[in-house]
């Protein structure tokens, strides 16, 4: 696959004397032909969404503080990690970037690997969902009957308005529900962490209407964690595979600051990791992906840090 622009300089950091002591930017390799599957990383330096949507620009520069937060995070995987580029979107079309992004993430899949892409605005779901459904179609047993993926969304917004209008930060899944019936596709959702402060009405109904799981922020609670995991756990069992997005507005701001729209309340870590967890022990995923990483809004770097402890959750080994 080509990315728009390739560099491996943000994998710098510490290294320890000890035995079994690597981190990230020690192990991480640059993605090469015939390479052996692991996780690929995969940047999306958009924020034309975010634009269109009237949000905070700046999470263009999502991808590069990612790799800055994971690049000294201690490793614990057995299988490989690659860097493959970034896909960058710097003259606002964004309908083209979706469209290079969704390649590069097909191309991923088709060699086997996990694609882990470095948003970006949350625009970056449709070019994401576009490459893995390019390449479930490719697959015999999927032109015989219409593979059931399971989307996962944790954020504070739903990203269902109308896509009529305009694309943006705020219409991906509404997209993703236009595709799904033009290809004879069931439409699966699930929501969590969604504010009703930050969604109106007209959302709440189409989300009614699309059959959307939805878990507000304010149900996500120490009390109904496992009751809300078991919701998971059947949204899971009716799904083949998994598509996984995590826009980090779904964190307080007190831990996610650097985001185009902060939660007032949001969801913390110590809530969102226990499902994370549940997903990752489904066997089912198959894309990650982040968004709204906003560096130009972070202080210390809270939310890339943030954002890049949920990534390595997410791929170290048992």
């Amino acid at each position: 696959m080509h990315a728009d622009r390739f560099t491996m300089a943000p994998w710098t950091g510490r290294v320890d004397p000890e035995p079994d002591s690597a981190r990230w930017h020690q192990r991480i390799q640059p993605l090469h032909a015939g390479a052996e599957p692991g996780i690929a990383l995969l940047g999306f330096a958009c924020d034309e969404g975010v634009q269109r949507n009237h949000g905070r620009v700046g999470a263009a520069g999502g991808p590069a503080a990612l790799r800055k937060a994971l690049a000294n995070l201690a490793w614990h995987r057995d299988a490989p990690a690659f860097e493959a580029g970034d896909i960058v979107c710097e003259d606002g079309d964004l309908e083209a970037a979706q469209t290079r992004l969704a390649n590069g993430v097909c191309a991923l899949l088709d060699s086997g690997h996990l694609p882990l892409v470095l948003g970006g605005g949350h625009e970056v779901a449709y070019g994401s969902w576009s490459g893995l459904a390019g390449h479930l179609e490719k697959r015999a047993d999927a032109r015989k009957a219409a593979p059931r993926i399971g989307i996962i969304n944790f954020d504070a917004h739903f990203d269902l308005r109308d896509p009529a209008h305009v694309h943006s930060s705020g219409t991906p899944f509404a997209q993703i529900a236009e595709q799904c019936t033009a290809r004879g596709w069931l439409f699966n959702y699930a929501c969590l962490g969604i504010s009703r402060a930050s969604n109106t009405r007209a959302l709440f109904e189409r989300a009614a209407e699309l059959n959307v799981l939805v878990r507000e922020d304010r149900d996500i609670r120490e009390a109904t964690l496992e009751a809300i995991g078991r919701d998971l756990d059947a949204f899971v069992a009716g799904c083949d595979l998994l598509y996984l997005t995590l826009d980090i507005d779904v964190l307080p701001a007190c831990e996610a600051p650097g985001v185009s729209a902060p939660a007032a309340r949001g969801v913390p870590l110590a809530l969102l990791e226990p499902l994370l967890l549940r997903l990752k022990a489904s066997g089912k995923l198959r894309l990650i992906d982040v968004a709204e990483v906003n560096p130009q809004h972070d202080i210390d770097n809270r939310t890339a840090r943030a954002a890049a402890r949920l990534l390595h959750l997410l791929t170290m080994s048992e």
